[in-house]
């Protein structure tokens, strides 16, 4: 299958290692792209619920994947969120054209751009950490569930659902701080003279332009890859909303989220070389 070129990439809310990660999904995405710039915007590997007793072969291929876009020589820059908050100690670190960060600014055709998590807007994850935690726990497992009922839905031939998204439509709550989380993330960039603020955290995925009495700013939000399978592309100019289809991927290694032989053994190499610097860091 023929790459696409595109020029910016953000993924966020991976969750690898978890239950509900579609890995394999993304793995299919990652290899039909060429990016200049990679941005993963936080929440990439769970480390709130990291297991050693679960981290399929197909997480540690997304991981190889990454680290080759690295020995490619693509911008990588890896954001920091809550739940992989434990690496916000390494802010600054940087190893080749891998960048670990916890924000970045960078300017895109002329405009300002913000990517950060955005937890930072969570008043649970800022005075009830606990009880987000339990939140991660039990999201995970209703993902589990998910998983269980649409495989039978799709055994009968019927449509998938969305355990998760019914009931953030249900609660006029969760609506709320949908919305009041993607208009201070707006007002802070208005303020601050971006053009564009780019967000992850709340799984859903968004792009619109939001207009205060100061001035407008289009805020944008990667989504996910637990439910909603997106990523923000931006390429000639414009920013779009990538979302996975099935249908949109051929039946060969790239369907079965197959590394070559030649690929494996370098990337395996690459992670041999990362953890070995960040051991260095550490030590430092």
């Amino acid at each position: 299958m023929d790459k696409r070129n595109v020029e910016v990439v953000v993924i966020s809310d991976v969750h690898l290692g978890t239950y509900g990660c579609h890995a394999k999904e993304l793995l299919k995405y990652l290899k039909t792209i060429k990016p200049k710039t990679l941005i993963l915007n936080g929440d990439i590997i769970d480390i709130w619920q990291f297991s050693k007793s679960y981290w399929p072969e197909s997480h540690m291929k997304v991981i190889r994947k990454l680290m080759k876009f690295v020995s490619e020589g693509v911008e990588v820059h890896y954001l920091t969120g809550n739940h992989d908050e434990m690496l916000r100690k390494f802010d600054g670190m940087e190893m080749g054209s891998f960048h670990l960060g916890n924000k970045l600014i960078m300017e895109i055709d002329g405009k300002k751009a913000w990517f950060f998590h955005g937890d930072v807007f969570d008043v649970t994850m800022q005075h009830s950490k606990w009880l987000a935690k339990m939140g991660a726990v039990g999201y995970d497992t209703l993902i589990l569930i998910n998983s269980f009922v649409n495989w039978v839905l799709n055994a009968f031939g019927r449509e998938k659902m969305s355990f998760s998204k019914k009931i953030k439509a249900r609660f006029k709550d969760a609506v709320k701080f949908i919305n009041s989380f993607e208009q201070v993330a707006a007002e802070l960039a208005i303020e601050k003279g971006y053009e564009y603020v780019i967000c992850g955290h709340i799984h859903q995925a968004e792009k619109r332009e939001i207009a205060t009495d100061t001035g407008k700013v289009t805020y944008l939000n990667s989504g996910d890859w637990v439910e909603s399978l997106t990523a923000l592309e931006y390429n000639e100019q414009g920013w779009n909303i990538f979302k996975y289809d099935h249908r949109d991927f051929v039946k060969d290694e790239i369907d079965e989220g197959i590394l070559s032989d030649a690929e494996d053994l370098k990337s395996k190499l690459d992670i041999n070389l990362l953890l070995q610097n960040i051991k260095y860091e550490i030590a430092r």
